[in-house]
């Protein structure tokens, strides 16, 4: 029972390779009451700074409609050019606020992460469309948590509103008997001041969503000690495979190492317990070890010379420097030269019978 509980527990932090996934699949912590932040200060920015601006192109607009109604053709070709004229001195003067507004949509998705070019969000899935997942997830835990969040949202932001918004109340009524001309200012001013306490509410709660965000995300992405284990031989490779991939390679060298003893120049040994194949020919910068083995090995080793004809030299300090030095389809070390030569001249004298 305990091995169950370890192996099935989210109790390990994610690892790299778990957060990297996350990221590849588009699966990122985002705030989006952080968005909401961006767009509110936007609009106080824009209102406050081509505000203005833009009331006094929008007046100039609508004086002409209003000033001099009859003197506009009714007819399809006019009504298509008054539209067409419309709509572009509207969105002129509204060109900066809406140019603001957007980069603020995008800084508030740029802020939280880097761009991430993925299909994942856009693949269909059977859970997206099933009746039954989606009523799960309408009643889900985090559903309620979202709405109660949604409620406590509004119902701060609407008393700082009307905080704010209260004690204008006798100025706003008497706007209704005001001069058409005197409530853009006002308008801009009451306007500015709920925006700016929105957006400093909202800063508070954007900050607080954020860090609760990447917390759930993280805690979503938690891992069980088992999944760690499985990672980790996916990564490192499952122990066992990687000892008999070594084994089958070791045999396999040790095959080609034995291959090559017949075609050796000599094997250098001791009585028992080490033996170092040489091979040497005319041209060659240096002699080159084609095998060596220790006790069994060895003795494997040097059989194999003696029935190809290979010469068996005993030298056991030679031997044992030479196998501790060299490593198979490796020239012998300088230090080695001239006692080598010596044991290779050895050989090919008594090949050729002394001459």
């Amino acid at each position: 029972m305990a091995a169950s509980d370890e192996g099935g527990e989210k109790t390990e932090e994610p690892t790299r390779k778990k957060l990297d996934d996350a990221l590849k699949r588009g699966d990122v912590a985002k705030s989006q009451e952080l968005n909401v932040w961006f767009g509110l200060a936007a609009a106080t920015l824009a209102l406050s700074a081509f505000g203005d601006q833009a009331t006094a192109s929008l007046a100039m607009i609508c004086r002409k409609f209003l000033a001099e109604p009859h003197l506009f053709v009714v007819d399809s070709a006019s009504l298509r050019a008054m539209t067409a004229g419309l709509g572009l001195s509207v969105g002129a003067a509204l060109a900066l606020p809406m140019l603001l507004l957007a980069i603020a949509a995008v800084a508030g998705n740029l802020i939280q992460h880097p761009p991430i070019v993925t299909a994942e969000p856009i693949t269909p899935k059977f859970s997206k469309v099933s009746p039954a997942a989606g009523f799960k997830r309408l009643f889900s835990p985090e559903s309620l948590v979202n709405f109660l969040k949604g409620l406590l949202k509004l119902g701060v932001v609407g008393a700082v509103i009307f905080t704010v918004a209260w004690p204008e109340r006798a100025r706003v009524a008497n706007l209704t008997a005001a001069d058409v001309a005197a409530l853009p200012p006002v308008v801009k001013e009451l306007a500015l001041r709920v925006l700016v306490a929105a957006v400093a509410v909202f800063a508070v709660i954007a900050v607080a969503d954020v860090l609760w965000q990447r917390h759930r995300w993280r805690t979503r992405l938690m891992m069980s000690l088992q999944e760690v284990r499985d990672e980790h031989k996916q990564q490192e490779g499952d122990p066992h495979v990687k000892a008999r991939i070594r084994r089958i390679r070791h045999e396999r060298s040790g095959k080609r190492m034995m291959a090559a003893v017949p075609a050796a120049t000599v094997v250098i040994a001791n009585p028992t317990h080490f033996a170092v194949a040489l091979k040497y020919e005319p041209g060659m910068n240096a002699p080159l070890c084609v095998a060596k083995g220790v006790d069994a090995l060895a003795l494997r080793i040097r059989k194999l010379a003696e029935e190809s004809g290979v010469a068996v030299i005993e030298n056991p300090p030679l031997a044992r420097s030479l196998h501790a030095a060299l490593d198979v389809d490796k020239e012998i070390p300088a230090e080695h030269y001239k006692a080598v030569a010596e044991v290779i001249g050895f050989v090919l004298k008594r090949r050729t019978g002394g001459r």
